[in-house]
């Protein structure tokens, strides 16, 4: 016959300790009957209060509790001797330990084993069922408890044990039931998570659950600051970072120090924070670990100033994260603040290495060097790689720069596609048809993106400000001069998407509401790799003027706002605009570029309409495109409406384009914008003279 593995020392200890409870129990029955002295029949105790019972009570007033016989305290005083033994050999005796790590005294160790009895051993419900002298309450009660620990109920300082700041509340190790009952009359119960953890069970609480995730460990400049305020004593910090290094500064901090994390992700939290922060905090006390919560940006703004309190409820050290400023009103406490800008090169390999380390990847394809113009933490940079894998796989190859670019894009939130348009960008320089110098000046902006760490960071031109590390332009000049199709490219150049602002989700008619639209884009761009385009600027970004009433302050308080706000951007913003001197001078002297797009001269405007009329398209030999290119000064995007035009037309006809097509939709671009032709333009083609149908 197989015999029962030896009971470890951490559940001996405990059941010893429940021992000396059945003990106590013991007495206060033995009292309890010589006090009722058979006024009760058996069969009914529980159920009836009799007459003579009541007598009794009257009587005798309160009982104090009996004294503990010399043989209890005899068997208490081995049973900790023992349990010293036991951790000088190194085992862990989980009751010990949660009372060092939640500060209880013994008292309270005590209440929490009266209270924890039933869960581990079922004749406890009768015993409490007799003394309670009601069969249906099976759980000690605040007086019963009390009473088993030899105080009385009037003891003050025994009844602020069950207090909700005290720690064994405050901690989340007892709950008081039914507040409709007494004072002394609540019954008092043991959480489920700590009876699993003091039985060996280290399975968080199911509250926390879909919340926990491990973070990626990143070392940065931060983690020696953060890691002497801990030393120092600081019970609480937070990880400021734009770019989302937070958790991963956090968790660095932590290996590094040798604590366990219990990360908490806040943006897949459910409306109870108070809850899931009680639980949360009971979880690092007993995991003797420490909490990572963030970021915080995804409930202050819904859930106001008290969100993060419940956090620091349960009195376990929390090292918060996000991008917004701390706020004091936060928590009660003073956190330690650091600061994170961009993730280290070496830190990124790391992380890129980890999650490569089972990805074929193409000969000298380096992912930091690839994905150098993204911003990315630690968890994107993890998903980045694996979508780029995946991306590979199906073609059945090794991991390309292409599938790292894919990869990284595929990061961004999808909050900013509410508030603008999403282009991927497929037009190359080759499509840009402009003067030399203004192509240069588009090629310094993609570059001044491109090295902005080297000249902010490692020559260190950006130290002394607060200025955002972002690039900002503005493309000015006629419609149809390619100021858009420029923005597609230098996102191309970049490898990042073309986000176009959409004015219809952004202006708004109420006071304040157009600020309070442009800061959630701001916001949601700060989140993504990508360039955002502000078209026809000038309607959001108009000078300011003289205050004449309330709409001209509140107009005023806009632009001030966006003055500020594009300065703290940290990525690509471009704004394009037909009246380029309709704009604030303050915004035109934060701007890194202005780019000025004129109209196409004869040269350029030849280059169009070859460009627009590839090969691919069938064309009747008597097109002419210098006369084109000569006599109509039309732009780029004219040049393209024109020859859509005149090829539907020629389809419609199952023919060639013909010169008569190209004309008749020349005629029609210029009605439709309101320009006026010269008979001189139309030279040639008399037929053309008249109005055309």
């Amino acid at each position: 016959m197989d015999q029962a593995p030896p009971i470890e020392p951490s559940l001996r200890y405990l059941l010893g300790r429940l021992g000396m409870v059945e003990w106590r129990i013991a007495l206060a029955i033995d009292q309890q009957r010589e006090l009722e002295g058979g006024a009760v029949d058996g069969r009914f105790r529980g159920l009836v209060v009799s007459p003579e019972q009541v007598e009794r009570l009257l009587t005798h007033g309160p009982i104090p509790p009996p004294d503990p016989p010399e043989q209890l305290l005899e068997r208490s005083a081995a049973l900790e001797a023992t349990a010293d033994e036991w951790e000088d050999a190194g085992h862990d005796l989980r009751l010990r330990t949660l009372a060092t790590r939640f500060s209880l005294n013994t008292l309270e160790v005590d209440l929490l084993l009266i209270a924890l009895a039933p869960e581990l051993d079922r004749r406890f419900e009768h015993f409490y069922g007799a003394l309670n002298d009601d069969v249906a309450r099976r759980h000690a009660t605040v007086g019963l408890a009390l009473q088993l620990t030899g105080r009385m109920g009037t003891d003050t300082t025994a009844r602020a044990a069950f207090g909700a700041d005290a720690p064994l509340r405050r901690g989340g190790l007892l709950e008081l039931d039914d507040a409709s009952q007494p004072a002394l009359g609540q019954p008092v119960t043991v959480p489920r998570r700590v009876v699993d953890h003091l039985l060996g069970d280290d399975t968080p609480d199911d509250v926390l659950t879909d919340l926990l995730h491990a973070p990626l460990p990143v070392v940065h400049d931060a983690t020696d600051g953060l890691i002497r305020a801990l030393q120092a004593g600081a019970r609480s910090g937070y990880v400021r970072s734009r770019l989302g290094s937070g958790p991963g500064v956090a968790m660095a901090t932590l290996e590094r120090i040798g604590l366990p994390e219990i990360a908490i992700d806040l943006e897949r939290a459910g409306p109870d924070l108070e809850r899931i922060g009680r639980a949360a905090g009971r979880e690092a006390l007993l995991q003797g670990g420490v909490l990572i919560v963030g970021p915080v940006d995804a409930v202050i703004d819904d859930r106001g100033h008290a969100a993060l309190q419940p956090f620091r409820a349960a009195g376990a050290t929390v090292l918060f994260h996000g991008q917004a400023r701390w706020d004091p009103h936060w928590t009660d406490d003073v956190p330690a603040v650091v600061e994170t800008g961009r993730i280290p090169a070496p830190a990124q390999a790391e992380v890129w290495a980890l999650a490569l380390a089972d990805a074929p990847l193409t000969d000298g394809v380096d992912p930091v060097e690839a994905t150098a113009l993204f911003r990315l933490s630690p968890e994107q940079i993890e998903r980045a790689a694996r979508t780029a894998h995946h991306h590979a796989a199906v073609e059945d190859r090794a991991i390309t720069i292409d599938d790292l670019h894919h990869g990284a894009r595929a990061q961004n939130a999808a909050g900013l596609q509410r508030l603008a348009r999403r282009i991927s960008p497929q037009a190359g320089w080759q499509d840009l048809i402009l003067p030399d110098d203004i192509t240069a000046q588009l090629r310094e902006l993609a570059s001044r993106w491109r090295l902005r760490d080297v000249v902010l960071e490692d020559w260190g031109l950006g130290a002394g400000t607060a200025r955002g590390r972002g690039v900002s332009a503005l493309f000015a000049g006629a419609s149809g001069t390619g100021k858009t199709l420029a923005s597609e490219v230098i996102a191309a150049e970049l490898g990042l998407d073309l986000y176009v602002v959409e004015l219809s989700t952004v202006v708004d008619k109420y006071i304040g509401e157009t600020s309070k639209n442009l800061e959630r884009i701001f916001d949601e761009a700060d989140r993504v790799n990508g360039v955002l385009l502000f078209d026809e600027a000038d309607a959001l970004f108009g000078k300011r003027s003289a205050v004449s009433d309330a709409k001209d302050r509140h107009a005023n308080v806009e632009v001030a706002y966006l003055l500020q706000r594009m300065e703290d951007f940290d990525g690509v913003a471009i704004l394009t605009t037909n009246l380029a001197a309709n704009l604030d001078e303050a915004f035109m002297r934060r701007l890194d570029a202005v780019v000025d797009f004129p109209s196409p001269d004869l040269d350029q405007r030849r280059a169009l309409w070859r460009a627009k009329l590839p090969t691919s398209l069938p064309q009747s030999d008597d097109v002419d495109i210098d006369l084109l290119a000569d006599r109509f000064k039309v732009s780029g995007s004219e040049i393209r409406n024109i020859t859509l035009s005149a090829a539907y037309r020629a389809a419609a006809a199952d023919r060639a384009v013909t010169m008569d097509d190209l004309l008749r939709a020349t005629i029609r671009e210029h009605r439709k914008i309101g320009r006026h032709l010269a008979p001189s333009d139309l030279a040639g083609f008399p037929h053309l003279q008249e109005p055309t149908s």
